[in-house]
């Protein structure tokens, strides 16, 4: 794999590292936890998490797939599609620029991994401009969780960002790594990160680590609002705040792949990090991205679990 050139990618997407030192500030907000309604009642304290729904009959995957077909994607090539987590972290305001329109395309693959209903999901994005041109860069990416899939995070150790900056991710505790990514550009560089989990304001949340560059972004697990609430349920949101570069001149990923999940043993019973209700079903999952240029885009994709 060809070794990253930061000095040839002075800022971020989809969780890419741009020039050494460039670092996510601190988020404004926590997300609420399953027991909450969407409100920010979990700011300043561990969010609880309840266990994974009982398995649905198999007939509901029919009802959950023509339920996607009308619900999934609420916005067109026209009109933007709305922001699924708006009660989430807010990033500095930057005026739109002018640049290339990306065609996005997103394919999402499941595996069974740990206990029944644990779950590894791999979201593989690819990015291409009509003309092209380098992709315009990214200022926020939301991950959309299909609504059977629950989260684990008080299952797991956490890492806190002191520690990454500190000496790195191979200070954290092993099993607090929940997922990796790698970034390619089109000059051929890639990069890769460390995802693992943590509380990002007084809620839980994950870390994405660029050992490589220093770079480390904040992703907050955040409950989903209208009109997308019919598909899924979770979301992880992460922000990629303005550099000193200028939005036109910072270049985008032709391709980013981030994985999440992983499987522990908490309280006497093994955990996986992501869990379904649904194992023998489809499931659908969403990419909301928001470029430098003001675009919006928001690909899909269904996949029904395999094991390994």
């Amino acid at each position: 794999m060809p070794a990253p050139n930061p000095a040839a990618h002075p800022a971020t997407s989809s969780g890419i590292p741009g020039r050494p030192g460039h670092t996510t500030p601190n988020n404004a907000g926590a997300p609420a936890s399953l027991r909450d309604t969407g409100s920010r009642k979990a700011i300043g304290r561990r969010a609880r998490w309840k266990a994974p729904a009982p398995v649905r009959l198999a007939a509901v995957c029919l009802a959950a797939a023509s339920s996607f077909l009308v619900a999934a994607v609420p916005g067109s090539a026209t009109t933007r599609p709305p922001d699924p987590a708006p009660l989430g972290p807010q990033r500095p305001t930057e005026p739109d620029v002018e640049g290339p329109t990306n065609l996005d395309r997103l394919t999402v693959t499941t595996t069974a991994s740990g206990p029944p209903g644990g779950l590894n999901v791999t979201f593989d994005r690819h990015s291409r401009t009509a003309d092209g041109a380098t992709p315009a860069a990214a200022r926020r990416f939301v991950f959309l969780l299909d609504s059977s899939i629950r989260l684990n995070p008080d299952a797991f150790p956490i890492c806190t960002r002191e520690t990454v900056q500190a000496a790195g991710v191979a200070a954290c505790p092993p099993e607090s790594v929940v997922g990796s990514a790698t970034g390619s550009y089109q000059d051929g560089s890639q990069v890769q990160a460390v995802a693992v989990n943590s509380q990002i304001a007084g809620g839980p949340g994950i870390l994405l680590a660029f050992p490589t560059t220093g770079l480390i972004l904040e992703q907050t697990l955040e409950r989903v609002s209208p009109p997308y609430q019919s598909t899924y349920t979770w979301a992880i949101d992460e922000l990629l705040p303005p550099t000193a570069t200028p939005p036109r001149d910072r270049p985008g990923t032709s391709r980013f792949v981030i994985t999440f999940g992983a499987v522990t043993h908490h309280d006497g019973r093994t955990v996986s990090y992501l869990e379904t209700a649904d194992p023998r079903c489809a499931h659908h999952f969403g990419l909301w991205s928001e470029f430098v240029t003001g675009q919006v885009v928001l690909p899909t994709d269904q996949t029904t679990p395999t094991r390994r």
